[in-house]
């Protein structure tokens, strides 16, 4: 049994939105599986968005990230022990590693990221080109289309 739905009665009124569907197909399939570490995603403001993640235990240089082709990745990297000098009776904070995986919308620029208390906030900002924002189009009433 499948829990694919089509989404094509809404693509008859857009265009350009190719990947939505894509979108949606790959948050019903869950293909991250994991939910760890948790996250936030935050808009502040029209413009602003902010990423936290909950990287306990790991380290600046632990952390790594990137944006490819719009998708901005968050690898931690699991730290190696010392050797053998730490026996844990019980281990709950988990500092294994992780790869998260964010699509960014068009315009969309990582401006900054810091970790302090453990959490690891990535600050998000849209910014439009003027050739990209809206604009009014005249009608010239009597006058003749240019060809």
């Amino acid at each position: 049994m499948t829990s694919a739905f089509s989404l094509a009665p809404l693509f008859r009124h857009s265009v350009g939105f190719d990947r939505f569907n894509d979108l949606f197909e790959s948050a019903a399939r869950n293909e991250a599986g994991s939910s760890y570490p948790p996250y936030n995603v935050e808009k502040h403001g029209e413009d602003h968005y902010r990423i936290v993640v909950a990287a306990a235990g790991f380290q600046e240089q632990d952390l790594d990230l990137q944006v490819e082709k719009g998708v901005l990745t968050v690898i931690g990297g699991k730290r190696e022990n010392g050797a053998g000098e730490v026996t844990y009776l019980h281990q709950g904070i988990a500092q294994r590693a992780f790869k998260l995986s964010f699509r960014l919308a068009d315009h969309i620029e990582v401006k900054s990221a810091g970790l302090a208390n453990g959490l690891l906030s990535i600050d998000l900002l849209r910014i439009v080109p003027e050739e990209a924002k809206a604009k009014r189009i005249p009608i010239n009433g009597d006058k003749p289309a240019l060809n």
